[in-house]
C-alpha cells in the first residue's frame, strides 16, 4: 500500500484538564510507531509540532540514527527512522501529501472517546485497500486530539475498546493495535 500514512499530532490536543495545549515529542514515540509504522507497511510517519525547539529535538534524533553511529549500530532502527519526517502542521502534511500524489487525502481520526461512533476497522481496511485515495491516520499525544481536528476529519475510526471500563492506553500502544487491525496478516483466520 502506498497510501497509508500516519500524523502524531503534539497540537492541538487536550491536557489531563481540558486545555488545548502542545505536547512534547518523546524519543520512545518516535522509535516505537516508526518501527510499527514500518512493519505495516506505512507510507510516511509525520510528526507535527509547532514548536521550532521539538522539530530540532526530532532532527538532533534522526540524524543520530540516520547518519550518526546509530545508522551503523543499528541499520533496522535507520530503516524504520526512514520514514518519519517532521512537519510543523497538520494542513501542511495533508497539502504536501496530496501533492506528491496527486490524489486526493482521506483523514482519519482516532480517538480512546467511547461517546464517538466510529467507522469500524472491517471498513477503514477495506477503504484502505481499494487504494483510490491517500489515508493519514491521526493519533494524539496527551489525552487526545482536540474536538476542531476530529470533526474536520472525513473518517473516525471506532476507538479500541477491551473488556473493561479502563481506556487510556499509550499512544504508541494504540498506534500498534490500530495498524494490526487494519493492515495485519491473518493467515490463522482463514483455516
Amino acid at each position: 500500500m502506498n497510501n497509508f500514512y500516519l500524523a502524531l499530532l503534539h497540537y492541538p490536543v487536550y491536557d489531563k484538564n481540558g486545555a488545548i495545549v502542545t505536547t512534547s515529542v518523546t524519543n520512545m514515540d518516535l522509535h516505537d510507531i516508526s518501527r510499527s509504522a514500518k512493519t505495516f507497511g506505512v507510507e510516511n510517519f509525520f510528526i507535527i509540532t509547532p514548536l521550532a525547539s521539538q522539530r530540532n529535538f526530532v532532527q538532533r534524533i534522526l540524524y543520530h540514527w540516520q547518519k550518526g553511529y546509530g545508522a551503523i549500530y543499528n541499520p533496522l532502527r535507520k530503516e524504520a527512522l526512514d520514514i518519519v519526517k517532521i512537519r510543523d502542521s497538520l494542513d501542511g502534511v495533508i497539502d504536501e501529501i496530496r501533492s506528491n500524489t496527486q490524489r486526493n487525502v482521506s483523514v482519519v481520526a482516532t480517538s480512546a472517546s467511547r461517546q464517538l461512533k466510529g467507522t469500524t476497522y472491517k471498513d477503514c481496511s477495506a477503504l484502505l485497500a481499494e487504494g483510490k485515495t491517500n489515508f493519514l491516520f491521526l493519533f494524539g499525544t496527551g489525552w487526545g486530539i482536540s474536538e476542531d481536528v476530529i470533526i474536520k476529519s472525513d473518517i473516525i475510526l471506532e476507538p479500541i475498546s477491551g473488556p473493561t471500563s479502563y481506556n487510556h492506553l499509550s499512544v504508541r500502544s494504540a498506534v500498534a493495535i490500530v495498524l494490526d487491525r487494519l493492515a495485519g496478516q491473518r493467515p490463522y483466520l482463514l483455516t
